[in-house]
């Protein structure tokens, strides 16, 4: 027996539960060990008022650098956010020089917009970095920018776009594995997200019951189920529901606590469920 290791590459935020902060533990009650590769060091994540922080670009290279040197080799190399296109060329690097799985979130934007960090240079290294991916988890915004696409009216749209949204992108893909998060169809009337799986030419719908608002952290948490539960042998269907189940039900429990948005997911209480799964 041999535990399974993943290279995360993502940013570390001390409040607000995202990105390394929510992928780390949740990953690891999967059995799975992770080993951060930080872009960006965050005081609070940029949902907030006031946050600090530091760029961690100039740093990625040597911290490669010691990898190398110390002869390390992951399973899986998993992408987050990325905050220049110096980080994509870094990233790049790190999937040509450990042979691995590789599973890219494009941490791009949501609801129609791009995050204000991302640049169109950024946007076409992004979609270059696709032809590496084994399975890529993008929302819809993430979606229609991979593809250069408009992004539908009210982000409401029909599955039949849906199913052609997501074998373009896995025609840009090595693995041909892609997982539309967050979806809301016109078929539905408004109460449920969609998660649209698309594997090999195989393609599921993964429902479940909006609850609330947006909070900070559901993608990452989302991310993190679904891929250590793939990785762990599951199909990418069952992977998928899994991590809405999970993700459900945090939002639920952050409900009853009547928590501010961007205080993000209280997932702590619900790792020992996965882990006994």
């Amino acid at each position: 027996m041999r535990q399974k290791k993943i290279a995360l590459i993502n940013d570390v935020t001390g409040f607000g539960r995202c990105a390394v902060a929510v992928e780390l533990p949740i990953i690891s009650a999967l059995k799975i060990q992770v080993c951060p590769l930080p872009t960006a060091l965050l005081s609070v994540h940029t949902g907030f008022e006031n946050y600090f922080m530091d760029d961690f670009t100039d740093r990625m290279e040597s911290y490669v650098d010691s990898w190398q040197k110390n002869n390390l080799s992951f399973d899986a190399i998993a992408t987050g956010f990325l905050g220049s296109a110096a980080q994509i060329d870094i990233t790049r690097r790190v999937i040509k020089n450990f042979p691995a799985t590789v599973i890219i979130d494009p941490v791009m934007g949501d609801h129609g917009k791009l995050y204000r960090t991302y640049t169109r240079e950024m946007c076409r290294r992004m979609r270059e970095l696709l032809e590496f991916a084994d399975l890529v988890t993008p929302n819809l915004t993430e979606a229609c920018e991979l593809l250069g696409t408009t992004y539908p009216e009210g982000g409401i749209v029909s599955d039949s776009d849906l199913a052609t949204m997501a074998a373009n992108i896995a025609a840009k893909t090595r693995g041909g594995r892609v997982i539309i998060t967050g979806a809301t169809l016109d078929a539905d009337d408004g109460s449920g997200i969609t998660n649209f799986v698309f594997e090999n030419g195989q393609i599921n719908f993964v429902t479940s019951r909006k609850l609330g608002g947006d909070r900070s952290g559901t993608g990452d948490a989302f991310f993190a189920v679904a891929a250590a539960s793939w990785l762990n042998g599951e199909t990418l269907t069952d992977a998928t529901r899994k991590a809405a189940d999970f993700v459900a039900k945090c939002i639920a429990h952050a409900e009853r606590l009547d928590l501010p948005w961007n205080w993000g997911l209280p997932f702590e209480e619900f790792l020992t469920e996965l882990g006994s799964v």
